[in-house]
């Protein structure tokens, strides 16, 4: 008799929201029953053991498991546990704590449904599609089971309510890598880049957490109609940096400056002296512009377009105008060539009259002899 009472008296006194532990004796397949050190077994039903949807108990636990528990109803003949309440308790505790500080932290996908995707945080947090990447993604398929890093971006106990970020996270990531690649890049560099997009006044090239903006105008040396034309997405390119304004987190770039200009070493390929034919580009009242070679202009002074006199060159020449010119001076350094038509003209008139003239010797006939023929007539 004295051991009985002994017993009944190390049976624990249990009322309901205690906290326990227990072990797992057994497992059904929508209860787990637990030894809580009570006169009788402890039951969980399913639906107490997680915030997600559980198909199993045993895919959840197993025999042996310890589990935190909270009483949830207690009658004689059974004692409702919940491990569910207790993991709730500590993650809105946990979660409050994330949000006051923006942490970063790491929880599992367990389930896509409509609109978004399922985690567990010891309570059923949900994600928003829209708050999943920075990006449009069409199928989430992919992100059961896959571990995101998230941000806390609302919370609301009592509407039981757990909203994540994984974009939030990506955007912070992206603009400290921004901020680092923008304050380390100097007017002046030469970097290398990916072609992100081509727009019609320019290129965006990825730096490495920045875009740059290549202009239409510093694709190329030579004149650009659709960038496609000079370069395509995707490309890794090398740039040079013309501008940084860190205030508004742009940069200018340059393609052009990196590639040899058409002026370089323009002596070994355009000798003074030679005959090269050119298109006119611009007329104006001391001569035209024609350019010899991609890029590269030399002047024909108005003297020296034609052999006779003119008043403006648009009497002889006109814009889109294919001639020949022969080269009187180069000058690299300063980017200067200066041309004449004048000189082709009357070379040509030279060589034309040297073709006569030996035409002539060769007939045997003699302007004289005809003069004469024609004067003996009068005599």
């Amino acid at each position: 008799m004295e051991e009985m009472n002994n017993e009944v008296s190390e049976v624990k006194e249990l009322s309901i929201g205690d906290f326990v532990t227990g072990k797992v004796v057994k497992v059904e397949e929508k209860q787990v029953l637990v030894d809580i050190g009570y006169k009788i077994d402890g039951i969980i039903p399913i639906s107490e053991l997680s915030s997600l949807h559980i198909e199993k108990a045993s895919d959840f636990v197993t025999e042996g498991d310890e589990l935190n528990l909270k009483v949830k109803k207690l009658e004689d003949d059974e004692v409702i546990l919940s491990k569910r309440a207790v993991d709730a308790d500590k993650a809105w505790e946990d979660l409050q704590q994330k949000y006051e500080d923006s942490e970063v932290f790491e929880a599992e996908v367990k389930d896509v449904v409509k609109g978004g995707l399922v985690v567990d945080v010891g309570l059923r947090g949900f994600i928003p599609a829209s708050l999943v990447e920075t990006y449009y993604v069409e199928d989430f398929e992919d992100y059961k089971n896959k571990t995101l890093r998230l941000k806390v971006v609302e919370l609301d106990r009592e509407q039981n309510r757990v909203i994540l970020s994984h974009r939030a996270v990506v955007e912070a990531e992206e603009s400290a890598k921004k901020q680092e690649v923008i304050q380390s890049i100097e007017e002046g560099q030469v970097v290398e880049g990916k072609v992100q997009r081509l727009t019609n006044f320019g290129v965006f090239v990825d730096l490495g957490g920045i875009d740059g903006l290549v202009h239409i105008s510093q694709l190329s040396h030579e004149h650009v109609e659709k960038a496609s034309d000079v370069v395509e997405e995707g490309q890794q390119i090398k740039v040079k940096v013309l501008a940084v304004d860190r205030d508004n987190e742009r940069i200018s770039l340059s393609l052009k400056e990196t590639q040899p200009g058409p002026w370089e070493d323009i002596e070994s390929r355009v000798q003074s002296g030679s005959v090269i034919e050119g298109t006119v580009k611009r007329l104006v009242n001391f001569g035209a512009f024609v350019e010899v070679l991609p890029g590269v202009e030399g002047l024909v002074h108005i003297s020296q377009i034609s052999t006779e006199h003119i008043g403006t060159p648009q009497e002889v020449l006109k814009v889109g105008q294919v001639v020949k010119v022969k080269v009187l001076d180069v000058n690299e350094s300063e980017k200067r060539m200066s041309l004449s038509i004048k000189e082709v003209e009357l070379e040509k008139n030279q060589e034309e009259m040297k073709q006569y003239e030996k035409e002539e010797d060769h007939s045997g006939f003699q302007l004289g002899d005809m003069i004469g023929d024609k004067l003996d007539k009068y005599k």
